[in-house]
């Protein structure tokens, strides 16, 4: 369980955005997953499991928080995120991408973060978070779309690389 303990982390970290409450929610999930073992099913991955566990924890204390009455914390009163050796200008970008998608709404930002953080495929996302495929796939296409926006907006542009496909030509 040790392996899985970094990536929920840095998921709820995200979904949450407080790094001691990240911890305590971090610590009920495994507590949760070791209490649950023995009805642990072959029926899915591991992962996949983890991760709906981490999804319903994080969602009720997200309900949680809009039920209460909270404190308003700015930007500036969050720590920075440490960069090591990252020039300036992409420390900005970073902080910058961070920042919006702290502003997703939570379904967005769930998907996002299990596929671009955690590293899940598009199959074992859509498994924990009990959707189908093609919604999988719009809500990481519409979040990745709405950071870019949001980054578009502060003036910041962020270089995108994707794959590039082998052109066979006909050389005969």
């Amino acid at each position: 369980m040790v392996a899985y303990e970094i990536p929920v982390f840095n998921y709820v970290l995200r979904m949450v955005g407080d790094r001691s409450l990240a911890e305590d929610l971090t610590q009920e999930i495994f507590l949760r997953i070791y209490q649950g073992l023995p009805g642990f099913s072959l029926r899915c991955r591991f992962t996949t499991w983890l991760f709906q566990v981490a999804k319903h924890r994080v969602l009720d204390e997200l309900r949680a928080r809009e039920r209460k009455p909270h404190a308003v914390v700015t930007l500036e009163d969050l720590p920075p995120l440490e960069v090591v050796d990252a020039p300036p200008e992409r420390v900005e970008a970073i902080d910058a991408v961070w920042r919006a998608v702290a502003l997703l709404n939570p379904d967005l930002k769930m998907a996002l973060l299990l596929r671009d953080v955690v590293g899940l495929s598009y199959t074992e996302i859509a498994d924990s978070l009990e959707i189908t495929l093609a919604t999988v796939k719009w809500r990481i296409f519409k979040a990745r779309e709405e950071v870019q926006l949001a980054l578009e907006r502060e003036g910041i542009e962020i270089e995108v690389t994707r794959p590039q496909r082998a052109v066979l030509s006909d050389a005969t």
